[in-house]
């Protein structure tokens, strides 16, 4: 027998082994969703669990009525034929519904499966059959209609499809519900019937499934057991510095996708554990209303993925551009005291002098104030790696953005940060209760990123070939990410195995320090990425800042407010990306090779450096394909769409 038989399993209905400990973090006693979700209702009954907009007004539930709902939404899921270990699919915006629907999911015994709201009929087509959805919920007409569009005999174990938000246009078709009409099929069905069901479920049991945007072929099921969930959530809480009501209610702001593992062990998971306040944010949240969301809810804690906290230091660096040369000054002496008090702070010295009174007063209140910010203890930053230009920013300006690293296969979070705990460019300290292991580093200490420990997943669903690639024989999780440890135990990634590119002379080269070197010493540049795998020298795709259509999340050709400023301090009076572009603004350009010549003189070797570079026409987005869902290059595609530029400079 292999030495890790029983820690993985490829089948919906399988089991694994817990890796629990003997004691110490890790050695609690293993529970199931449902009886968390119990927990919670007995422990926090009568406080507010969710909160969602209707009309202007705030409509709440308490932790009572949130799970009375969600049974209620089992017994219907029941009703319409779910079976044990089949799925039920949520596609849509981060709503009560959501919630509601992928806990009456698991506790029908069922398999909850968030299916990205951005994917087309294609790829919603592959999770739906992959995972054997039987149940369906999409929020609007938009996305029944792409469902639509799906051929019947592609999705036969779909039974029913529910659209959760009106108005509704198919009535007439059959088994396609409305919310209430859903709800309303569960009155028939026996509690008992449910409760039979709940007490049947393992810990050690699937729940839940993440899709991974594989970045080449399909998506992988990422199968999660209730253990990862309701063992990781009390470590990351605990980790993090949350508490549990009654002694504060924590308050929690919903708008990343709920598909996205970071999301849903922020919003769902963790506040279930400690009895957290999650509102919803308007469905246009990313196109521009979340501040006044943040304004008006004050979270108490706050996670953004890199592109928020760019956007959010694009807002504040544009309204301090406007103001009074005074108050610019002012501004500027803030941020270098916050840095010089908050860099001290983290190798321990607590300096509260006078000057950095005076900074968080006339400054970094009102900042955090602007932003909605003024409750929140924690700041974190998770999906991908923060640049340090944005990273320094907001330390400057008191607001220290934790980052997590993890994946779907570590349930989320593997390593975090909070006050107490934190060093800028880290990703924090490994999770209580779990291992990490740097596999085959080289002579700086880097190597493979490697976890042991609860939250490692179950294995992918029906693919065993890719499993035993991700868990080795001892069991632990091959990441795919590089990175070092430095000696208080606080973990750097450094880059990705398969992100390397490798030149032709056989230098390995990590891209993402130098793209972000790159967005730092040029303002005007939004996104750049390196190319020149298997080539003789490395080149680079610019993207210039650039307001964005509201409504389809679309990049437009005019200049953001920075940008245009950038050009108007060269004397240039270019006002979109087409003027600079098919002029060849001579101005900016010569601007921009200033700053690649910057970033080259930092480069640890010649093969490092950038020899050519073009602006593209458009900037990136999800709308574009460029971007995944949460704002990751996918790299592969770039290269394809963007071929011709890229071969035109290797001619």
């Amino acid at each position: 027998m292999p030495p890790n038989s029983g820690l993985w399993t490829i089948h919906p209905d399988g089991e694994v082994l817990l890796r629990q400990s003997k004691h110490g973090p890790g050695h609690e006693a293993p529970m199931t969703i449902p009886e968390l979700f119990q927990e919670s209702v007995n422990r926090f009954g009568t406080y507010p669990a969710l909160a969602s907009k209707k009309s202007e007004k705030w409509e709440v539930l308490t932790y009572s009525q949130y799970y009375e709902v969600c049974r209620k939404a089992a017994k219907a899921m029941l009703k319409l034929g779910l079976e044990r270990f089949h799925g039920v699919g949520i596609l849509g915006f981060n709503s009560m519904e959501w919630f509601i629907s992928s806990l009456g999911a698991i506790l029908a015994g069922g398999l909850c499966v968030g299916i990205y709201a951005t994917n087309s009929a294609e790829a919603c087509q592959y999770a739906i059959t992959h995972a054997k959805v039987n149940v369906l919920l999409v929020e609007n007409d938009q996305q029944l209609q792409k469902i639509l569009s799906i051929p019947q005999n592609k999705m036969e174990t779909v039974k029913a499809i529910i659209q959760y938000k009106r108005p509704m246009k198919e009535s007439n078709k059959k088994n396609l519900y409305s919310w209430d009409d859903f709800m309303d099929l569960g009155n028939s069905v026996p509690d008992s019937q449910l409760d039979q069901i709940i007490a049947s479920q393992k810990a050690n049991q699937c729940a839940v499934l993440i899709y991974t945007s594989g970045t080449t072929g399909n998506p992988k099921g990422v199968m999660l057991s209730h253990d990862n969930m309701t063992w990781l959530s009390g470590m990351v809480a605990k980790d993090c510095g949350l508490t549990s009501a009654p002694e504060k209610q924590e308050t929690v702001v919903s708008y990343l996708p709920l598909s996205h593992i970071a999301a849903q062990m922020m919003d769902i998971w963790v506040p279930i554990k400690i009895g957290a306040f999650v509102h919803f944010a308007q469905p246009d949240a990313l196109k521009g209303t979340l501040v006044s969301t943040l304004q008006e809810v004050k979270p108490t804690a706050f996670l953004g993925v890199p592109r928020i906290w760019e956007k959010i230091q694009e807002k504040i660096k544009e309204s301090s551009a406007k103001s009074s040369s005074l108050k610019k000054k002012v501004f500027s002496w803030a941020r270098a005291v916050g840095l010089k008090v908050n860099t001290k702070r983290m190798v321990g010295s607590n300096d509260s002098s006078m000057s950095y009174r005076i900074a968080r007063t006339l400054v970094f209140n009102r900042v955090k104030s602007t932003l909605g910010f003024d409750h929140c203890h924690i700041f974190i930053s998770g999906a991908a790696p923060l640049s340090p230009d944005t990273s320094e920013f907001f330390l400057s300006l008191d607001i220290p953005i934790g980052e997590i690293y993890g994946m779907s296969e570590s349930t989320g979070p593997h390593t975090a940060s909070n006050w107490d705990n934190y060093r800028i460019l880290s990703s924090g300290k490994i999770i209580s209760g779990c291992k990490n292991m740097l596999f085959q580093p080289n002579n700086d200490g880097i190597g493979e990123v490697c976890m042991w420990g609860r939250h490692v997943f179950m294995g992918y669903l029906e693919r065993q070939e890719e499993t035993m690639e991700a868990i080795d024989e001892e069991g632990w999780l091959h990441s795919g990410d590089l990175g070092r440890m430095d000696n208080q135990g606080f973990l750097y990634i450094t880059g990705r195995i398969k992100e390397i590119l490798i030149t032709a002379g056989g230098e390995n080269v990590p891209p993402v320090p130098i793209e972000n070197r790159v967005k730092e010493k040029i303002p005007i540049v939004s996104n750049a990425m390196l190319v020149g795998d298997k080539a003789k020298f490395l080149s680079v795709l610019l993207t210039l800042k650039c307001e964005v259509d509201m409504t389809s999340g679309e990049p437009l050709d005019k200049l953001s407010l920075e940008a245009t400023k950038f050009c108007r301090n060269l004397g240039s009076h270019a006002s979109t990306v087409t003027e600079i572009v098919e002029l060849r603004d001579p101005l900016v350009y010569t601007a921009i090779q200033k700053g690649i010549d910057a970033v080259n003189k930092e480069a640890p070797s010649n093969a490092q450096k950038i020899q050519k570079w073009v602006i593209l026409e458009k900037d990136f987005s999800i709308y574009g394909g460029e971007l995944g869902p949460t704002t990751k290059f996918k790299r592969h595609f770039i290269i394809q769409k963007y071929k011709k530029q890229i071969e035109n400079l290797y001619h």
